[in-house]
C-alpha cells in the first residue's frame, strides 16, 4: 500500500531543523513580530534570511 502525503504539495519542502539559543529580547521581538504579522516564528525567521541574503547579493 502506498504511503499517503499529508499536507499541501510544495516545491520547496521544509524538512531542515535547526535549533540555536536566542536571548529574552531577541526571543521577545520575534514572538512580537509573529503576534503582529500573524504569521509562525519559523517564517519570520526565513524571512529574514532571505532579507539579508538579497541585500548581500546586491554587493
Amino acid at each position: 500500500m502506498t504511503k499517503k502525503k499529508i499536507g499541501r504539495p510544495t516545491d520547496a519542502p521544509k524538512n531542515k531543523t535547526i535549533k540555536f539559543r536566542i536571548d529574552e529580547e531577541t526571543n521577545r521581538q520575534l514572538e512580537y513580530c509573529s503576534d503582529k504579522l500573524n504569521t509562525s516564528k519559523s517564517q519570520i525567521l526565513r524571512e529574514g534570511v532571505h532579507k539579508i541574503y538579497g541585500e548581500l547579493d546586491k554587493e
